[in-house]
């Protein structure tokens, strides 16, 4: 938002250089980014009235031109054609720089003397975009009668610092120079003067003139017509224009011009109808019909829906509520009689239509945002009486005001005490409430509870830590002193859930395995592609409503599939090795309710020339030991479709199911193009973390010494080595400390049908050195029920 310095003057003192201004402001909340001055390009630049205009006698493309500069006359060749005799034009002399680093000299054109150059808004360095229609390809022609000779920036007004702010969109009071004025008075602790509106208004009434219906109130919350008569249209007086181009606005004629300088001082769009094309004589807001088009101000055919709101004759659309007005009603220069809008829309409705129609304008970016439901009648008022003054037409009296959704006040309680205890400060009931009445918020006292009540434009003071920033702000942040907050003192720490996910994923990497993330939204054929029935429950996926496409339309109720395709893209880039894992989410049906059951899981992925089913099985056990879950027994799982059948195994802990695991049957390896043995694990969080013992003990190193024994035996081959350490389990409360299996042999030396297993058993007591008899009787006994429960015999 440019906010001009003398603009705001208007409305407020302010007795500081737009240096302070600016840091002042930007204390108090409202950043300011740059200041810029348009005056810098007119050093040497005066007013000059065309006297006489004569043709170049050696060139026919250019004119010879004498202007008036004051106290002399001056000769200017150029080839300009938009200007005439008595006009006054902005005269750069010699010397003069303009925009650009041009500098003026005295020249010779073809034979005659040029003593200067007449200007066009370019080059004195307003942007193309600023430039009135009718000049953008000619001079700069004033519409005031002016001294000759005087400094253009100083007739025109140009010395003047414009300040840009950086307004947030929480702070829509702020896109006009009203806010702006409101937010220097309390900064500088003034007094904001708002314009004093008068009105000489005819009897004639405007409601007998026009009739104003809302039938869409949840896309119109007001909507107010009032009628002009006796216009003239034409170019605005130089002030206007000036005003105008200065805040980045483009001057077009003098009745556009008002309301967008209404819109820049009071905030609210304004829109002008020519009357004599609404010959029904009322105006009804609903919504579009379907599939009709429209043809706008810029135009270019607009395609409606029933969910944009118009403003129409009753049956012939006029306008595309709060975004532009229609071509066929717009004011041109045969308009008298016109019919002036103030009205407010639903800044919802004004941001969709804009985005589905593409386009924006000043009014949509300020609807979009909210516009003050109570200025509209003020602005109104404001703009006809500055096109009264500027057209001297026929106001007449009233207007048509529908107000279907009216403002509605909302008061709550400020505690002085938390505006303290937050703030750090001991501010007076009496001064929190001078600061707020400086923002115009209304404030009842009743010891240490205030009740506040915002102004209608301050929408966005809606609870009490809201209040308490007004009151830091505008006191200054710089001036708040710098304490200890006054709270009881929580001491955070991460929870169980993260620690034991931390330490899985410790553990999987000091192993090598490297982490990955995947997409939650999978395809509906990755459960079948992994070997999965239609009638098993992973396939009992939840779709998604608007997916971005059929690849990711369900979300996933297994993680396997997303490795599988992780280590198909590694394996298709020529890593020959690739070790994976993934701590995420899998979602199931909620039968209880409408949002999805999330299940996180664990899955790692392997594969590799010396990886084999043993390998994940050693980084599955590691990672668990590292939880202090150790007990585990790992039992065949022969019907597993993803898995091969004779390599996959379900792993158990205290006699839960913690999870599967096993080699990739190969027909899957195969739908995913992957030629070598791939390695899986699935595994359930939830299940993993109720096991997890995360207190650490520790105790002393042993006194004693230990005496190791090691065992060979030979067992059929259907006896699993989980049944073997069943046996080992109960000793572990006496004197056996631990065990542990270091060779499984099949061969000529063992009989068909049966293997060797070996193990190393190792026996302490933590209270005294061990005798060879008490450890050969604890010893003969694990023996014996070895032979007794699983048919093992000594080799």
């Amino acid at each position: 938002m440019l906010g001009p310095k003398k603009w705001l003057e208007k409305y407020v003192n302010i007795d500081v250089e737009a240096s302070e201004l600016r840091d002042r402001m930007t204390m108090s909340g409202s950043n300011v980014e740059d200041i810029r001055n348009l005056s810098k390009h007119c050093e040497g630049v005066v007013i000059g009235k065309v006297e006489h205009i004569e043709s170049h006698e050696n060139a026919d493309k250019l004119v010879v031109v004498t202007v008036n500069i004051g106290k002399r006359n001056v000769q200017i060749v150029t080839g300009a054609k938009n200007f005439k005799e008595n006009d006054y034009v902005p005269v750069a002399l010699e010397g003069a720089k303009l925009a650009g680093g041009l500098v003026i000299e005295k020249g010779d054109l073809r034979g005659k003397i040029s003593e200067g150059m007449m200007c066009s808004h370019e080059e004195l360095g307003f942007p193309k975009n600023l430039v009135p229609e009718n000049m953008k390809e000619g001079l700069w022609i004033l519409e005031g009668n002016y001294e000759p000779g005087i400094p253009f920036a100083e007739a025109l007004d140009l010395n003047d610092d414009i300040l840009e702010f950086e307004i947030t969109p929480n702070r829509p009071d702020c896109l006009n120079m009203i806010g702006l004025a409101r937010e220097v008075a309390a900064t500088l602790k003034t007094e904001m003067l708002a314009p004093k509106i008068q009105l000489s208004e005819e009897k004639r009434r405007t409601e007998d003139e026009i009739s104003v219906t809302v039938d869409d109130a949840q896309g119109c919350h007001r909507y107010i017509g009032k009628v002009l008569k006796g216009i003239a249209i034409k170019p605005s007086p130089d002030w206007l224009q000036v005003l105008l181009m200065k805040a980045g606005i483009r001057p077009i004629n003098n009745i556009v011009d008002v309301t967008n300088y209404v819109m820049l001082e009071y905030g609210q769009p304004l829109h002008a109808f020519d009357l004599e094309k609404i010959p029904s004589k009322q105006i009804v807001v609903k919504r579009a019909e379907e599939n009709h088009t429209f043809k706008t101000l810029d135009g270019m055919e607009r395609s409606l829906n029933k969910d944009i709101t118009m403003i129409t004759d009753g049956t012939k659309p006029l306008a595309i509520a709060g975004v532009m007005g229609g071509l066929e009603s717009e004011v041109n220069k045969n308009t008298t009689e016109i019919l002036l809008e103030s009205a407010n829309f639903a800044p919802d409705g004004i941001r969709e239509t804009s985005k589905r129609l593409n386009l924006r304008s000043e009014a949509s970016s300020r609807y979009e945002k909210g516009v003050d439901k109570e200025v509209a009648l003020t602005a109104i008022n404001r703009a006809s009486q500055l096109i009264q003054m500027l057209t001297d037409c026929e106001v007449l009296e009233g207007v048509a005001d529908e107000y279907p959704v009216p403002f509605k006040e909302a008061s709550i309680e400020l505690r002085v005490s938390r505006v303290n205890q937050l703030l750090g400060t001991s501010f007076s009931g009496e001064k929190i409430e001078e600061i707020l009445k400086s923002l115009e918020v209304q404030v009842i006292s009743n010891g240490d509870v205030l009740t506040v009540t915002p102004p209608s434009f301050r929408e966005d003071l809606v609870k009490e830590v809201d209040y308490i920033e007004e009151v830091a702000r505008i006191y200054g942040y710089n001036r708040i002193p710098s304490t200890m907050p006054e709270a009881t003192i929580t001491v955070g720490g991460i929870n169980p859930s993260t620690k034991v996910e931390n330490s899985l994923k410790t553990a999987l990497k000091s192993q090598g395995l490297y982490e990955v993330l995947t997409y939650s939204f999978v395809s509906p054929k990755s459960i079948s592609k992994i070997g999965i029935s239609k009638d098993r429950p992973l396939q009992d996926t939840i779709k998604l409503i608007n997916p971005l496409g059929e690849e990711t339309s369900v979300m996933r109720t297994t993680l396997m599939p997303s490795m599988l395709e992780v280590l198909e893209r590694n394996y298709k880039k020529g890593n020959a090795k690739m070790k994976a894992f993934e701590i995420g989410r899998t979602f199931w049906k909620n039968p209880e309710g409408n949002l999805p059951l999330e299940k996180p899981k664990l899955v790692i992925g392997i594969y590799g020339e010396k990886e084999d089913f043993y390998c994940i099985k050693g980084n599955i056990e590691e990672m668990l030991r590292s939880l202090r879950i150790e007990k585990l027994e790992f039992i065949k799982e022969p019907f597993h479709t993803t898995f091969h059948p004779g390599r996959c195994a379900n792993i158990y802990a205290q006699g839960r199911l913690l999870g599967t695991f096993g080699e990739v049957h190969p027909n899957i390896t195969g739908n995913y193009g992957i030629e070598e043995r791939c390695y899986l694990a699935e595994m359930d969080f939830e299940e993993i973390l109720n096991q997890a013992v995360l207190e650490k003990k520790y105790q002393p190193l042993p006194k004693y010494p230990s005496i190791l024994r090691d065992i060979a035996i030979v067992v059929s081959d259907h006896i699993e080595i989980s049944e073997i350490e069943k046996v080992f389990e109960p000793y572990l409360e006496g004197i056996l400390e631990s065990y542990e299996l270091f060779d499984v042999y099949q061969g000529d030396q063992i009989e068909k049908g049966s293997k060797s297993i070996a193990y190393s058993l190792v026996y302490r007591d933590f209270s005294k050195t061990l005798k060879e008899k008490e450890v050969n009787k604890v010893h003969d006994q694990v023996l014996k029920d070895l032979e007794e429960k699983v048919g093992a015999s000594l080799r």
